[in-house]
């Protein structure tokens, strides 16, 4: 029998949790409808992967099911609230990883039907694209239509955010994302997972011209990513220092010529984005990979020479997190989106030109 979702659209009266679990981080948040967070839980799963290099899915999705019944129950005492207590339950609904998005979406869903409250399916991409509306954390909060830079480990996108719900993609990467090509490169070069923190650590002391590393797509028209080349040249270089443990000195000049590489990559991309959508009223950074200071430092710099602001979320609502996934529930009801049917799938794929 179809069980249909509490009914529930325009300004939000009370708290709303949000979930997330679409890869390695199980988080519980909860928020006040005005944005100020009651409460907020991460529990990363670095530990439970670093020994494979990577994200094992399935190790993920038992994970998320270990956690997310205690990581909820400490975020709502926290916060002083009951399920009963809440407007509406919202968790991510995709894209990601299909075992970890049927653990969080079917918790958010099983525990919204006992309470009675709506619930709300949330495209990952979208809670990214809407964190740095949340009231307070920034002097000058993003107004529509503003341009996304989603830099992570799954995505890379330049997208002009018309409003909640309406998004049109100036580009993608062709082939990895640039935290994937993150993690990749520091793989190469003996660095420990995750990748991407331990490669900007080591790049500190590096050199970022000793390696002429190619610059894929540069100057060229448009806001496509590519970072392929760029890896495989990273691995033909390390390839030609032997066999054995790279020197510190030379994976730390590798790093920041890696690193230099795609900073300069994302701000040509980031110059083309503006040519073609000058109505932006700013830039918002966001994703794993925004955390990094040089990116952030370099794109700053592209957006003073337009006449743009920069706008980052703290480091961590950055990385995954439920706070964004709670905030793009509260946007969406603001905006008088109704609730989600239980019915609604998880969605492995799910473009935010689609919502």
């Amino acid at each position: 029998m179809e069980r249909k979702a509490a009914s529930l659209s325009g300004p939000v009266s009370g708290p709303v949790l949000g979930i997330e679990s679409s890869c390695d981080e199980t988080a519980a948040a909860v928020l006040a409808p005005d944005g100020t967070i009651l409460a907020e839980r991460v529990l990363s799963q670095i530990a439970e992967h670093a020994a494979f290099g990577g994200v094992v899915p399935e190790i993920a999705a038992r994970a998320h099911l270990s956690a997310v019944s205690a990581l909820v129950a400490d975020a709502l005492h926290e916060a002083g609230l009951r399920f009963g207590d809440l407007s509406a339950i919202a968790a991510t609904a995709g894209p990601g990883l299909i075992g970890g998005l049927l653990v969080g979406s079917g918790f958010a869903k099983g525990a919204a039907i006992a309470a009675g409250k709506p619930y709300l399916a949330i495209n990952h991409l979208e809670a990214h694209a809407l964190t740095a509306r949340l009231p307070g954390l920034s002097e000058k909060q993003p107004q529509f239509p503003y341009l996304l830079l989603l830099l992570s480990g799954g995505h890379s996108q330049c997208v002009a955010v018309e409003r909640v719900g309406q998004y049109r993609q100036l580009g993608t990467t062709l082939d990895d994302a640039v935290g994937e090509a993150f993690d990749k490169t520091a793989k190469l070069l003996g660095l420990p997972y995750p990748g991407g923190p331990a490669l900007e650590a080591i790049a500190k002391t590096g050199n970022p011209a000793a390696y002429p590393l190619p610059r894929p797509l540069l100057h060229r028209p448009g806001c496509d990513f590519s970072f392929s080349g760029l890896k495989t040249a990273v691995a033909q270089l390390v390839a030609a220092q032997g066999t054995g443990a790279l020197a510190h000195a030379v994976a730390a000049d590798i790093a920041a010529s890696f690193q230099a590489a795609v900073t300069d990559i994302l701000a040509d991309r980031l110059a083309n984005a503006f040519a073609l959508r000058e109505d932006a009223s700013c830039v918002v950074v966001a994703g794993g990979v925004a955390s990094n200071a040089a990116i952030r430092a370099r794109l700053t710099e592209v957006c003073e020479a337009a006449g743009k602001t920069l706008i980052a979320p703290p480091l961590r609502l950055c990385t995954d997190n439920a706070v964004m996934v709670a905030w793009a529930a509260i946007e969406r009801l603001g905006g008088l989106a109704p609730a989600d049917d239980f019915n609604t799938p998880c969605r492995p794929r799910w473009p935010l030109e689609s919502l």
